[in-house]
Order: structure tokens, then sequence, then C-alpha cells
């Protein structure tokens, strides 16, 4: 039989601690398969990507994501994530991908911005936000279970968007008009926007501060300048992919403009932050692996929970 888990059930099911520490590990090891991300344009204004095969040492288990992304719609990102047995290939599981990914991408992020951030993992910071989406929301929840929020700053194209942000996540801050603004006020900013223009340049970003850039995940997605990565120590999470289809090639900078992944990071492989006036970046893409890092404690914790349906029946 396989279970059903959609949104309701994998947000019980989910524990944020639990999660940060699902990816932390999983960064920590390297998958020996290499994972594949395929995406294609749809006819229309839409964009259908898979991730697989979503693999971590010790789960016997593997993901298989499809996701289709339509800007205008609400939740702009649709789609499923298959969990299959890795011994037989038995759909163990079928789980909304909108909350998923939402998450893993989130908390993944949370964890980067907190190492890389100038106060490291010491304490709190003012997180500025730029795009209020559900995106943005997760990293700022994975960043007050890490370290604490000391308050926010936010912006976004709806003001009225950007006000019910503040008060969903019940975090003291302000409304401001523009991105150069919520630079100037915080020590941390989040960008998770659909911009395919640079919002942030070089001379609007002061030394010290830390920016994570989630929207530039497609070609042709910009957040950030060339010259202001140029000028940052930037932290992606695969650097082929940065260059592919994220933050780095989208702006025509190549490889060499990584100067870690996160993995060699966390790993002691290589530096992150290495000076409080530094400018650090982390621009990830996602990961295969990161889904099954949610996707399996959420099966296990619920599957005595979800509905079920006999494919083969």
């Amino acid at each position: 039989m396989t279970v059903l888990l959609n949104r309701s059930t994998i947000l019980r099911a989910l524990d944020i601690p639990t999660v940060l520490d699902n990816l932390r590990a999983g960064f920590t090891q390297h998958p020996e398969i290499a994972p594949q991300r395929v995406r294609t344009d749809l006819p229309g204004p839409g964009t259908a990507t898979t991730l697989l095969p979503g693999l971590l040492p010790g789960i016997p288990a593997y993901t298989v994501k499809v996701n289709a992304k339509f800007p205008t719609a609400t939740p702009a990102l649709r789609g499923i994530i298959c969990l299959h047995d890795l011994t037989d290939g038995t759909l163990l599981a079928i789980l909304d991908s909108t909350t998923l990914t939402a998450w893993r991408t989130g908390l993944s992020a949370a964890l980067a911005t907190n190492l890389l951030a100038p106060h490291g993992t010491e304490g709190s910071a003012v997180v500025g936000v730029v795009g209020a989406g559900v995106q943005a929301g997760m990293v700022v929840r994975g960043l007050d279970a890490l370290g604490g929020v000391e308050g926010l700053v936010v912006c976004d194209v709806d003001r009225e968007r950007a006000a019910g942000f503040l008060g969903e996540l019940g975090i003291p801050g302000v409304v401001v008009g523009s991105a150069v603004e919520v630079v100037g006020r915080a020590d941390v900013v989040v960008l998770a926007t659909w911009s395919r223009e640079p919002l942030l340049g070089v001379a609007d970003v002061r030394g010290g501060v830390h920016l994570t850039t989630l929207g530039a995940d497609e070609p042709g997605k910009v957040e950030l300048s060339a010259e202001l990565l140029r000028a940052a120590r930037v932290v992606v999470d695969d650097r082929e992919l940065a260059v592919r289809m994220g933050a780095l090639g989208n702006v025509g900078l190549g490889t060499e403009a990584a100067h870690a992944t996160l993995s060699e990071v966390l790993t002691g492989r290589a530096a992150g932050r290495s000076t409080a006036d530094e400018i650090t970046v982390y621009a990830p893409v996602g990961l295969p692996w990161q889904d099954l890092a949610i996707a399996w404690p959420v099966y296990q914790s619920a599957k005595e929970h979800g509905a079920t349906i006999d494919f083969l029946g």
C-alpha cells in the first residue's frame, strides 16, 4: 500500500530541530550516485522540473520529485514527491511537493545562513526579507530555531503582503520600500523573488552583511549582480548547478566564482566567513537528497495516519 501524505499531514509530522539535524547530516555525507536536475519550459508561463534520485547513506529509500512552477499561481510551485523502497522500488508514499519543497529549501537555507552570518552561531540577528512569500518565511523560522531573530525588515512588491508576513511570524519588524533599504538595516538578508534583474549591486551592500539568494534557481532569474557576487565570498550547494541554472551562470559567472560548497564548509574542507567585514552569499539551487532528508522522517512519523491506495490493485 502507498501512503498519501498531504499538506496538513506533513505539517503535523514535521519537527524543525529534527529536520535541521537531518539536513546538517546530509550536507556532510556524499551520495555515491550523482544527482540529476532536469528542467524544461512548458507552453505558456510554466516550467517543469524533475529531481532524482534523492539518496542518503543509511536511508533504505529514494525519492523522485516532479514539480511545475507557475509564477502567477498560488501556490506557484505544485507537484509530488514519490518515496520508493530502495530494495525493490515499492512506492512507499506520495507526498505534497509544495509543502515539502518549501520546508527543505527554507530550512537548508537557514542552516547555511546561520553558518555564514556575521554573528556565526552565537546569537540573534536583524533579518531582512526581500520577497515576503512562503519560502522566506521558512528561512526565518529556521533561523529563529537556530539562534533567534532579533527583528525583521521586510519589503515586497505587495506592501500588504509584507505586513501580513510580519503578523504571521509574530516577530517585531518594519516594512520598507526597497531591497536597498532592507540591506541597509539588516545583518542578514534573504531574497526570495521572481526577479530577472539584479535587486542589489556591490555599492548597495556594506561589509559584514550576509545575503541568501533563493530566487535565482532557474535560468534567467537574477537577484544579485555579477559585480556583487565577485566581491563576496560565495557558497553554493552545487557548483555545476549554480552555473547551469543558478545565481552564478545567470549573470555570466563560472564555477571559479564559488569559493566553496556548503558541504565543504560544514566538513571543514573550506572556510565559510573569514572576517567580520566580509560580504558572504549563499546561492543554492536545490539537491534531490534534501527531499529525502525530510520525506523519510515524515513518512516514518505519519505512515499510520495517512490515507492509502493500492496502485497495483
